[in-house]
């Protein structure tokens, strides 16, 4: 599933292509036809992203809220395009601001509808606060994470308490920081709270310029390859049974609610 790195990435490309002009928007596929008829034409006036929430303004008040799930994807391209390829549940056409015509399409998401603005409200009210966005207050989260007995690798993934994390990032700043997932989230210190939120605000932002997550320092970034060629090295994620780029100790791995977990015994042994 794309972590809150990749909406947010998003949300700043479709802004800079759509914002500010009028936008044609219809289903191929026919699931979002209603949806679709209602903004077709419309102004969007800003794009922008809450966790793993992508978010269409348009100058009506309508919202188009899209979460990408574990299948969806959009697909950028130059106006004009070719006939669509697959099933496209919403494709998007406009000149924002600059001029040129760009358009996208959007594949399998586990949610494409129109809000109201009200509901836009509720639907951010119910998500944590987001380490990308600039209004976030991560005393929100350590208010929840401090007074709870579920382990912190569960905490972190749980869009309530915090919004944007998913499992690449959830392993990799619990290695960076030291810290067990399996510690009980009242047992992490306020200091080791805000060490692991500004950590995350930095790696994020490094998600959103490159596209990539970037997570291992520059240091450590040599020896064993990443767990796909088209990816950067990691600490732990996906490396179960190797070596430990820093101790030598083999990485391991279990699910915890429902999620693969994955981290070396040794240096979060605590």
């Amino acid at each position: 599933m794309p972590e809150g790195h990749t909406l947010h990435r998003l949300a700043k490309l479709h802004h800079k292509r759509f914002a500010g002009g009028q936008v044609r928007v219809w289903s191929p596929q026919g699931r979002f036809a209603e949806g679709a008829a209602l903004i077709d034409g419309q102004v969007l006036t800003k794009a922008d992203a809450w966790g793993k929430h992508l978010l269409h303004h348009y100058d009506s008040g309508l919202v188009v809220h899209v979460h990408l799930g574990l299948y969806g994807k959009f697909t950028e391209s130059p106006a004009p395009l070719t006939d669509p390829v697959g099933e496209v549940r919403m494709r998007m056409i406009g000149a924002g601001r600059s001029g040129a015509a760009f358009g996208t399409d959007l594949r399998g998401p586990t949610a494409c509808e129109v809000l109201l603005e009200p509901e836009v409200d509720a639907l951010t009210a119910r998500l944590g606060p987001d380490p990308l966005r600039r209004d976030a207050d991560p005393d929100r989260a350590w208010h929840r994470l401090s007074r709870s007995q579920r382990p912190i690798g569960a905490l972190l993934m749980d869009q309530k308490v915090l919004a944007g994390v998913g499992n690449v990032y959830r392993a990799e700043v619990l290695f960076r920081h030291g810290i067990s997932p399996h510690r009980p989230g009242k047992q992490l210190s306020r200091e080791e709270w805000q060490a692991i939120w500004d950590d995350l605000v930095e790696l994020m932002k490094i998600g959103v310029r490159r596209g990539l997550m970037h997570v291992v320092r520059p240091e450590h970034d040599h020896g064993a390859p990443s767990y796909a060629a088209d990816r950067p090295r990691t600490y732990v994620y996906r490396r179960a049974g190797d070596p430990c780029r820093l101790c030598g100790t083999a990485a391991l791995h279990t699910v915890m609610e429902g999620r693969n977990l994955f981290w070396c015994p040794t240096c979060q042994a605590h």
